[in-house]
């Protein structure tokens, strides 16, 4: 049933079957909640927007309040304060909370959405601290700088940490459903086939796909009913009617032969008057980030995709990250490397160590370390078991393979076994974070699809691929994080999924 309806009680069968019917009566019946210049009644946005927007206001406001308290009683002893003091305690949350408001920062659009959220609470709390040292100066005192220095930062992290915590529960009530937007997508069948292959990246970022619409020569033939089991609502000529019918909460607009620059600005006037949001997607999906700008020409605004660069400045920091944090990890866990390895000399025949050739960053193959996992014929074994294959592409995996040791099963659950990959990062021959280091026959049947692009930068002994579910993905999955990654590489997004890391490790899933 769609499950979006609002008010109109017409589900999935009953569209379809007037699609399949007679699809003109469908565009005139959609057509007719938009009379002449008559608006329709705008759509309400969610009950739960406001609800979270405020709740992670109450939770700002907490945090501003307990580090102004831990400064005032903790660090000065004040037992009241007084004067200047009690003018600085005041002041200070009254001016976090209008930083925080001037940079939207409880805007429910961006709440739960990730970088954009930490950004806008990092501009917030970076004001507020200047506001307040040039007030302090002009005051002509530093006996606010315990506060200023001291709380504001403080909270900054409280903050940050309240903010990661309301995300992780709004993500895993999406996963239930909850906490969703409803999206309309409208563009040809194959860029929406394409969308929807993305659908569950989508719905943890809240947007769940309802329904689409197709251009109208897809109904010259037998139209389709449904894509991927989303129904088919209409054609774009219809999107205003049925975002009014139905409720949607925004409309994804994909590159279509039909959308021509005078539509897509009418269409996005029209879709004012029901509250929707308009969400267009680029002809390459996956360029975002710092290669994406926007530029300007005789007030038409372009996309510019600017070339990806892998040296410089940024890719020093990465390097020297890279090599001095691998240092320290391996000093900081030498006595469990040590204990691994006993353990698996024990327990098994053979060396602890598993070498193998990789290939890195353009195509210069290295020697891997892994801990062995496997019985150490495991490579001649491999002949007999490939009936059992369940990977995809150019992978090979098995679920409960029999080659596998019972230290071996563990140290695989909680990726232990690419512990000695460390050394390989301090050497140089791969990175902390990159795509996953490929084998040589692998990189033999790479096609012209992009897959050669992964090896412009070094492997990782983690990256987007561990974080988004390891050997639960498919090949093609798998492919389009790697090239995520080397499409849209950040600094700030190598922090992200080192600390996303610890979770999927913690969690075990997608280990086998």
């Amino acid at each position: 049933m769609y499950k979006n309806d609002r008010g109109a009680g017409a589900g999935v069968g009953e569209f379809a079957s007037r699609i399949a019917f007679s699809f003109e009566p469908v565009g005139s019946a959609v057509r007719g909640v938009l009379p002449g210049c008559a608006a329709p009644e705008p759509v309400s946005r969610p009950r739960w927007e406001r609800r979270y927007a405020v709740l992670a206001c109450c939770i700002d406001l907490l945090c501003v309040l307990v580090a102004d308290a831990v400064v005032t009683f903790g660090y000065h002893h004040l037992a009241f304060p007084a004067g200047r003091s009690l003018a600085l305690v005041a002041v200070l949350p009254i001016v976090a909370m209008v930083a925080l408001a001037s940079q939207r920062s409880w805007d429910a659009r961006v709440l739960g959405s990730g970088a954009e959220e930490f950004r806008r609470v990092g501009r917030a709390y970076a004001l507020a601290i200047a506001v307040l040292a040039v007030a302090g100066y002009a005051w002509g005192t530093a006996a606010g700088q315990s506060w200023i220095f001291g709380a504001l930062p403080l909270a900054a992290v409280a903050t940050v940490c309240a903010r990661l915590g309301l995300r992780r529960y709004i993500r895993s009530r999406r996963r239930k459903g909850a906490y969703v937007w409803s999206v309309l997508v409208a563009g040809d069948t194959v860029e929406v086939h394409e969308l929807l292959a993305r659908s569950s990246e989508f719905l943890a970022s809240g947007w769940e796909i309802d329904g689409i619409c197709l251009p109208a020569d897809s109904f010259r033939g037998k139209a389709p009913l449904a894509i991927d089991d989303v129904p088919v609502l209409g054609t774009e000529d219809d999107i205003v009617g049925i975002v009014a019918l139905h409720g949607f909460q925004a409309v994804a607009l994909l590159p279509s032969s039909d959308w021509t620059h005078s539509k897509t600005r009418a269409l996005s006037w029209d879709l004012e008057r029901t509250g929707a949001d308009l969400l267009m997607a680029p002809v390459l999906m996956d360029l975002v980030g710092p290669r994406l700008h926007m530029a300007p020409l005789a007030g038409l605004p372009l996309l510019k995709f600017s070339a990806p660069r892998y040296s410089g400045p940024s890719w020093l920091v990465k390097n020297v990250f890279d090599r001095v944090f691998a240092l320290l990890i391996v000093a900081v866990l030498a006595p469990v490397l040590l204990a691994i390895a006993v353990a698996i000399r024990v327990t098994s025949p053979g060396p602890a160590l598993f070498k193998q050739t990789r290939v890195g960053r353009d195509g210069r193959t290295f020697t891997m370390y892994k801990f062995r996992s496997m019985v150490a014929d495991a490579e001649d074994r491999r002949a007999e078991l490939a009936d059992r294959d369940v990977g995809a592409g150019v992978l090979f995996k098995l679920y409960d393979d029999p080659r596998v040791t019972r230290v071996g099963r563990f140290i695989r659950k909680y990726s232990l076994d690419e512990l000695p990959q460390l050394f390989n990062v301090v050497t140089g021959d791969m990175s902390l974070v990159g795509p996953r280091p490929p084998l040589e026959s692998e990189v033999a049947r790479y096609g012209e699809d992009g897959m050669r692009r992964r090896l412009f930068v070094k492997p990782g002994l983690t990256g987007l691929w561990q974080v988004s579910g390891r050997s639960n993905l498919s090949w093609e999955e798998s492919v389009r994080a790697d090239l995520r990654y080397v499409e849209t590489w950040t600094f700030a997004m190598d922090l992200a999924i080192l600390w996303r890391t610890i979770g999927a490790v913690l969690r075990s899933n997608g280990a086998y």
